[in-house]
């Protein structure tokens, strides 16, 4: 009975939130069964340079080694915890020597005393009230919520190289875009400067043309800045000094298919909402461990050992031993007790509420990335039809000039209006890219793998 008795404290029961919605905000089809969050990174982002990154970040880089090393920590902790339950074995040797005077009838002469001894001392605290165990459920929970947080790194971490890498696409196309319209610009400005030599043009055009044409290489200047600042923070992430990134062609990529699946599944697919549970599990346990501490210690101890003395060229020895049970508790702190169970009470409604507030930032976040998807897709869409109208109208500038019945500047204006907006439809393009990167982070991605599984991946 001393050994099981009780468990003080409240039993850890979930918490209400509001009740979940029947789908997303700006969720067009209905709720699917399966999960675009269902896949691992390698099948939801299939480029081979892209997964070899991927890869190579999930092994080398440094986020992932402090996440694994505070589960370790809290591993320790689990431990430390868990060994109060456990009786405790301690030893204590002792051995001396010492010249003391020895006091005779008439005379004062001194003695060599040589001593050893030898303890055992054992102590166990009887669980009785459920401190321990308590305490043990506190170091637990927060093991699966470093665990939690280290999926939540990996996720991140997956996602941050996908968004770098389809960054990186788009710079290079929106780069293609500038080096074209560069090479056009110079064009023009080689043909209004040889026919202001001629004498058939003003410098007007031929200044208005060496302006253009030096903004678009102030816009390719800037754009290769971006490139190289970008693939050096990728290199971060990676775990390796700056260098080139091999990658492919934005023109190469079409959009995947992202089933959401049921609003409630969100709830286990995302490691910061079962952190944050993990969390209330925690405060909850501690609240116990405080009750507890209103209620004395019981416990087993035990003493057992030997001592031996020499003396004169005699040797003695003798044992000794104890045994008892012991009680200590609290009978007057000034309120201390008192304040630490306040204290874990209010930590217990701050998960609650942090908890809560995530499962709304989940739903926000998803609700967000959605948006981003729909509207960008009716973007690109309207920057497609844009391209192919100015195209069209630099065609018919270019035919006009041709047959003598429009100037050169005509042509340039289409010009103008045309590279614009075709870098526009680039950028479109990567940030439709990393809209899905986001989705897929949002959605709790990759949430069926455990974190063996994302090394052993990244070790293929």
């Amino acid at each position: 009975m001393l050994l099981t008795g009780c468990t003080m404290g409240p039993d850890y029961k979930r918490p209400e939130v509001q009740p979940l919605p029947a789908s997303y905000r700006f969720q067009l089809s209905p709720g699917e069964a399966t999960s675009y969050a269902d896949l691992s990174w390698w099948a939801a982002f299939q480029d081979p340079a892209l997964q070899k990154l991927i890869a190579e970040a999930v092994a080398n880089n440094y986020d992932v080694q402090i996440a694994a090393s505070r589960i370790e920590q809290a591993r320790a902790q689990l431990g430390v915890a868990r060994s109060e339950a456990y009786p405790q074995l301690n030893y204590t040797v002792t051995v001396g020597g010492q010249r003391a005077l020895v006091q005779g009838l008439n005379t004062v002469g001194t003695a060599d005393i040589g001593f050893a001894s030898g303890l055992i001392d054992a102590a166990w605290e009887l669980d009785i009230w459920g401190r321990i165990r308590r305490s043990t459920e506190a170091a637990r929970a927060n093991l699966f919520a470093q665990e939690e947080v280290r999926r939540g790194v990996m996720l991140t971490l997956a996602t941050d190289v996908a968004s770098g890498y389809f960054r990186l696409l788009q710079l290079d196309r929106q780069l293609a875009v500038a080096e074209e319209s560069t090479g056009a610009y110079k064009k023009t400005f080689d043909l209004f400067d040889l026919r202001f030599r001629a004498g058939k043009d003003s410098n007007l055009s031929v200044q208005r043309a060496e302006a253009i044409y030096n903004a678009s290489l102030a816009t390719a200047a800037d754009l290769k800045r971006q490139i190289a600042q970008q693939e050096n923070a990728l290199c971060v992430l990676l775990g390796s000094y700056p260098r080139a990134i091999a990658r492919a062609r934005l023109a190469n990529y079409s959009l995947p298919a992202t089933p959401l699946g049921a609003t409630s599944d969100l709830m286990q697919r995302r490691p910061d909402i079962r952190a944050a549970e993990q969390s209330m599990v925690a405060a909850n346990a501690e609240i116990g461990v405080a009750v507890a501490n209103f209620f004395p210690r019981i416990g087993l101890s035990a003493i057992g050992g030997g001592e031996g003395v020499h003396l004169a060229g005699t040797n003695t020895g003798f044992g000794l031993w104890s045994a008892g049970l012991s009680a200590t508790g609290p009978i007057f702190n000034g309120g201390r007790l008192q304040s630490i169970y306040e204290g874990q009470k209010a930590y217990w409604d701050e998960t609650v509420a942090q908890y809560r507030k995530t499962v709304l930032v989940a739903f926000r976040e998803t609700s967000d990335a959605l948006t981003a998807q729909q509207n960008l897709a009716t973007r690109r869409d309207a920057l497609e039809a844009q391209v192919v109208n100015l195209r069209q109208s630099f065609d018919l500038a270019l035919t006009r000039y041709d047959g003598g019945r429009a100037s050169y500047f005509e042509v340039l204006e289409a010009q103008q209006q045309l590279y614009p907006v075709e870098g526009e439809l680039a950028q479109t393009e990567g940030d439709q890219l990393l809209a899905t990167v986001s989705l897929y982070k949002v959605l709790g991605g990759g949430w069926k793998m455990t974190p063996a599984e994302w090394k052993q991946a990244a070790a293929q």
